[in-house]
């Protein structure tokens, strides 16, 4: 299982989160996969260790896979979850009140950013 952080917008604006992970098939073969998603474009982003981000939203549906470095995220309604290396955030948080984050380790955060297609459905599996 890959982990996985769902944040999104809820109705009152505010952002909010889910942990689980993204949802594996058995391959032709034995490799665990997802099938193939729709998508838009990919970048690559590094951010220097001991940075911050100030409230913002996400700014567009995408997938964050962090590569390096261990954040600390918080919604504006005290909700905090911790991204490591190997961790993918789903941000859906497009609207509202948005998410901090801060770097807490010595690394720089290195990402990817996987841009979905509109309404793309992402193999996404809440933790229960």
């Amino acid at each position: 299982m890959i982990r996985c952080v769902r944040i999104w917008t809820g109705i009152d604006q505010n952002s909010h989160f889910e942990e689980g992970w993204i949802k594996l098939e058995r391959g032709v073969h034995g490799d665990l996969l997802t099938g193939q998603l729709a998508t838009t474009h990919a970048s690559f982003q590094e951010t220097a260790s001991g940075s911050t981000l100030a409230w913002h939203t996400a700014p567009v549906r995408q997938l964050v896979i962090t590569l390096s470095g261990t954040l600390h995220f918080q919604t504006r309604g005290g909700q905090h979850f911790t991204l490591r290396p190997g961790d993918i955030l789903l941000a859906e948080d497009t609207a509202g009140g948005g998410h901090s984050w801060r770097l807490v380790d010595d690394q720089p955060w290195r990402r990817a950013y996987v841009v979905l297609r509109p309404d793309e459905p992402v193999p996404f599996e809440r933790a229960t």
